[in-house]
């Protein structure tokens, strides 16, 4: 399992991944998907170079990168190292730190999403038990998005307690009105 940069300080410094690549401007597909790939990694553009921290998988991805990267006409570089300055450490450290506040940020406002949804159809009385089953997929799919943040971030963000808070928010939230939809189905006799 990847160390989370923050864990990492004193003397002994992060082991980075770096790399550095150049594609032709057209098509822009390739670019595209090497820029998609390296997000799902939770690699940050830093100075020019996208950055991670080391891991054997990771090294693995990137050079699987590279290699789709050269099939596109491309080239590149991948370095394993550490930085000589601490500045610089810490940079990266914050990038990455912004990064994981931007993926938690969205998952918190789906969630809020989400709670709103669930007030609407109460309000509604919108008590059928395929909105149940809607809103039912609806937290699958944040809960699998955040365990996606989750393995990604390479740091520890304040904001992920928030996240699963909301979560289970959520969850309650769901309960709570699948049990008023299943009382009302069940007065009615359907």
């Amino acid at each position: 399992m990847d160390k989370p940069a923050t864990e990492n300080c004193g003397t002994t410094r992060q082991r980075w991944l770096f790399l550095s690549f150049t594609l032709p401007a057209r098509p822009s597909r390739a670019r595209v998907y090497a820029w998609r790939q390296l997000k799902k990694l939770g690699a940050v553009n830093y100075q020019s170079a996208w950055v991670l921290p080391y891991s054997r998988e990771k090294a693995n991805e990137l050079e699987k990168l590279l290699r789709d990267i050269e099939s596109h006409k491309g080239s590149g570089v991948i370095v394993e190292g550490r930085l000589l300055r601490p500045v610089d450490e810490e940079g990266i450290r914050r990038a990455l730190l912004e990064s994981s506040k931007e993926e938690y940020g969205e998952l918190i406002e789906k969630c809020d999403d989400f709670l709103k949804e669930i007030e609407k159809e109460t309000v509604q009385r919108n008590f059928i038990f395929a909105e149940v089953e809607e809103n039912e997929e609806d937290l699958e799919k944040l809960k699998k998005w955040l365990k996606k943040v989750e393995r990604r971030s390479a740091v520890d963000s304040p904001m992920r307690r928030e996240v699963q808070d909301k979560i289970r928010a959520c969850e309650q939230a769901l309960n709570e009105f699948a049990t008023v939809v299943y009382n009302h189905t069940q007065a009615k006799g359907v």
